[in-house]
């Protein structure tokens, strides 16, 4: 793996570190293959349950390497697309930890996580415009989706950028830090890996897809997800360990 993104389990959350702060974490090719890497080492260990994604040296993801595109390359993961996880996503959580920016292609990023932290002083935007090119890695069809359509409009021509403040007011972030955004990220994640792990990927499997669903047919569309897990061992140890007033010990089965 390219030592561009550092990889490391700590208490069943994996954290990964985009590691080029000399380019302000621009996103190459092989950093994508290796975020999507990692996030195929999340699905497969059942000891992990969630991921942190986060920069190194105080900055998120400045969006795609330019020096790398004008090379003709495209920090794009075949499968995930821009940095490896903006087209395609694991099946258990991830969450965003933002500090310095969150930009075009970084903002991509965080929103393509399934929860964002972020330091008071982040900032977040899609100024692809002002170089001539479209946020294309997602930023211009899921602003849309989590806004409304005016604000997203606004973000997505004039190309400004918002803090993480106003991210917060916008509901785009969950919670803004005055620390470093790791180590909210890390509280939130122990929150969720606590959780039974079959219903936390169920859960997020729901959450992510349901908008897509017509109401006369959510039933049909849910319960692919949620068949094996009324009659799980998690689903029996959780009314179990409810009931002996003690916390659950999860099996993932």
């Amino acid at each position: 793996m390219t030592d561009e993104v550092l990889v490391a389990a700590r208490g069943g959350v994996l954290e990964v570190t985009i590691n080029r702060p000399e380019a302000r974490n621009a996103m190459t090719k092989s950093a994508a293959e290796a975020i999507g890497a990692a996030m195929d080492r999340l699905d497969a260990d059942a000891e992990l349950r969630c991921a942190i994604l986060t920069g190194a040296g105080g900055m998120f993801c400045a969006g795609m390497d330019l020096k790398g595109f004008l090379r003709g390359e495209f920090p794009v993961d075949e499968r995930g697309g821009f940095g490896g996880i903006c087209t395609w996503t694991p099946n258990k959580p991830i969450i965003a930890a933002v500090d310095g920016h969150a930009l075009a292609g970084g903002m991509e990023l965080a929103l393509a996580c399934d929860l964002i932290v972020a330091n008071v002083d982040a900032k977040f935007g899609i100024p692809e415009v002002k170089r001539g090119l479209v946020a294309a890695g997602g930023g211009a069809v899921q602003l849309p989706r989590l806004l409304p359509r005016p604000l997203a409009m606004e973000l997505a021509l004039t190309g400004d950028a918002i803090g993480a403040v106003r991210a917060f007011e916008l509901g785009l972030v969950n919670r803004v830090t005055e620390g470093p955004a790791i180590e909210a990220a890390r509280e939130l994640a122990e929150i969720i890996a606590a959780n039974g792990p079959l219903a936390v990927a169920a859960t997020k499997g729901i959450v992510r897809d349901s908008w897509l669903w017509p109401v006369e047919d959510i039933n049909t569309h849910q319960n692919p997800y949620i068949a094996h897990i009324f009659t799980s061992e998690d689903a029996k140890e959780g009314a179990r360990a409810f009931s002996e007033k003690r916390k659950p010990e999860w099996k993932g089965c």
